[in-house]
């Protein structure tokens, strides 16, 4: 029996990558390309170069953090969708304490951004949180909306206080290059938030599988009820399992700030949400699934460009690719629980 449930929580993601890839087809062919020279560009040469290899890991780090940010909440029956939010909460710390560390040195300024950006993201994460445990407010929605009042708010600052009064551009000031990421390797774009990401992604796994917390969390996602009984306390499991949804994707925002743009713009965390939630899923809510997930999703982010280069195809297409994506896969989770 055990087997069977391994081998088709095996499969059946590869099953959710066949259908959407059929889906996907039709609307390539409309795009006046071939969908196969569409795939190929996707997959394979993104690899072709060291500089768009890389590159694939730069894309994946945030996806990451918030697969693993998705996954802790989803893991304790807290349906966090308010990730992109808690990314901006972490995005605009750093956007706001970066220029005033330039007389800091970074060995106090990187940490200063982290832990900040993640308590940040906490914050913002605690508010839908206290709503469902004290009045049991539906989460998906205090979530969801709390990604569009974030958003209000960091067009708010970009197209006023923080607006460039040079270029009028609505970004903000440029960080201090000591709340910056270093470089890791030379002549790329790839940071020390990937580093940070792995580890997150290590810890994540520790934490669920080998720890108390995690069997809380564990034990509460697969029936509250059972785990009342069990003298599992509900509150404040919900609680720790969203303050720490929060404060990882809040790390999340500081990499896209203090690792790539070094400033704060509209399109820091665009995107970065609904990613997490498809990482998440298409991951299993473990470790080594979200690790490959987010891969896999920095592939097709990356793969867009060369599509978009080399066949004529917009590059919102991988939007449209990791939408379907996560549809079937809600499906494919779906009839896998039906199963079991």
């Amino acid at each position: 029996m055990k087997s069977s449930l391994r081998r088709s929580a095996f499969l059946l993601p590869l099953i959710a990558l066949a259908v959407t890839f059929a889906v996907t087809a039709p609307l390539i062919l409309l795009a006046k390309a071939n969908p196969f020279a569409a795939y190929y560009a996707f997959f394979v040469e993104p690899f072709n170069s060291r500089i768009t290899a890389i590159e694939i890991l730069v894309k994946a780090a945030p996806f990451l953090l918030t697969g693993v940010a998705v996954a802790i909440a989803f893991s304790a029956g807290y349906y966090n969708i308010g990730a992109e939010g808690q990314v901006y909460a972490g995005a605009i710390f750093a956007a706001w304490l970066g220029p005033m560390l330039k007389d800091v040195p970074s060995l106090i300024a990187l940490p200063l951004m982290i832990a900040g950006g993640m308590v940040a993201g906490a914050l913002w994460a605690a508010i839908p949180a206290l709503l469902k445990t004290r009045i049991q407010v539906d989460e998906v929605i205090t979530t969801l909306l709390s990604n569009s009042i974030m958003l209000f708010l960091v067009s708010g600052l970009l197209n006023g206080p923080w607006r460039n009064p040079i270029t009028q551009m609505p970004q903000s000031p440029n960080i201090s290059e000591t709340a910056q990421f270093p470089i890791l390797l030379a002549n790329s774009r790839l940071h020390l938030g990937f580093v940070l990401a792995l580890l997150v992604v290590i810890v994540f796994g520790w934490m669920l599988n080998r720890t108390g917390l995690g069997l809380q969390f564990r034990a509460v996602g697969q029936g509250r009820e059972s785990a009342r009984f069990l003298g599992v306390n509900i509150t404040r499991t919900t609680l720790t399992a969203a303050l720490l949804s929060g404060a990882i994707a809040g790390l999340a925002g500081v990499g896209e700030v203090c690792g790539v743009h070094h400033r704060l713009i509209e399109e820091s965390a665009s995107g970065l949400g609904t990613a997490g939630v498809i990482v998440a899923t298409l991951g299993g809510l473990n470790a080594i699934g979200i690790a490959a997930s987010a891969l896999f999703i920095g592939l097709i982010e990356n793969g867009a460009q060369e599509v978009a280069r080399s066949l004529g195809v917009p590059t919102y297409l991988a939007n449209v690719v990791q939408a379907t994506l996560l549809l079937v896969t809600l499906v494919v989770l779906y009839l896998r629980r039906r199963r079991t």
